[in-house]
């Protein structure tokens, strides 16, 4: 699998009005948590991606799937650091909990707590998966999540073996569940699509509302995100290990820099072995 860089550059996002949302929606009230961060404040990479979530909206990522899942795995790790819990559900198979685990030890989070903070569920067929979100938002009741995240729903859909005319009304169906889900819920939903928006027919009509999108692209020297809501970027850089950046040396440096890969900063919570 590639691996993702050392070091996310932030560059610095422009003062500028909203972009007008995808659709309009009708939030019914639902008790919130305020007071529950939803990632950390560092490394820079979560309070940039933090930013991309709203309550009771969606947020689309789309990019390759190796990338993404090193972001996702990064994602659950951070939520646990911040004492969060994620309500997950898989449909691509590509959970890996010894990563998530190492993650989440770099972060101050025993492995086991961090794992704990998951609720995965897996389909290993459309009609399965369809299942899943048809009973999601009684899971949500029964476990509290602080984030949802909906990972490669489609993917099942397109297996050579699933009758083609079921996949667009199927995947229709699922994607108004998530915007009930969403609704009802007031909480974040995350939602990969490795071929964006045309790769999940039905969400952009039928879905829930979308708060952001964040395009990751691999570059020749690392990888860029890109958020569209408010043209927002994140350039993540090689670094080599033990290589120092200017901003070290430059007091006027206009770029935030963070450590990425390697050993990740570590917060005042310690982690037991185990």
């Amino acid at each position: 699998m590639p691996s993702i860089p050392s070091v996310p550059v932030l560059v610095p996002e422009p003062r500028v009005r909203s972009a007008p949302r995808p659709r309009a929606g009708t939030a019914s009230p639902r008790r919130t948590r305020p007071d529950l961060a939803l990632l950390p404040d560092a490394p820079a990479l979560y309070p940039w991606l933090a930013r991309r979530f709203a309550p009771g909206e969606a947020t689309l990522w789309v990019g390759p799937a190796p990338y993404v899942e090193t972001l996702l795995e990064l994602l659950y790790a951070g939520c646990a650091a911040v004492e969060g819990r994620v309500s997950l559900l898989e449909g691509a198979n590509r959970f890996h909990p010894y990563r998530i685990s190492e993650r989440a030890r770099a972060l101050g989070v025993e492995p086991g707590e961090a794992l704990e903070r998951v609720r995965l569920a897996r389909a290993f067929t459309g009609y399965q998966m369809v299942a899943l979100v048809d009973a999601w938002a009684k899971e949500v009741e029964r476990s509290h999540p602080t984030l949802l995240v909906a990972h490669e729903i489609p993917a099942l859909f397109f297996a050579a073996e699933f009758p083609v005319e079921e996949r667009a009304p199927l995947l229709a169906h699922a994607a108004r569940r998530l915007a009930e889900l969403v609704r009802s819920s007031r909480l974040p939903l995350l939602v990969t699509s490795a071929t964006g928006l045309a790769g999940f027919p039905g969400l952009a009509d039928d879905g829930p509302r979308l708060f952001d999108m964040v395009r990751v692209e691999p570059k020749s020297n690392g990888v860029h995100l890109e958020a569209y809501r408010e043209a927002a970027h994140l350039a993540l850089l090689e670094r080599p290990d033990g290589q120092r950046g200017l901003e070290e040396f430059a007091p006027d440096w206009r770029e935030e820099v963070s450590r990425w890969g390697g050993r990740s900063r570590r917060t005042g919570k310690r982690s037991r072995s185990g």
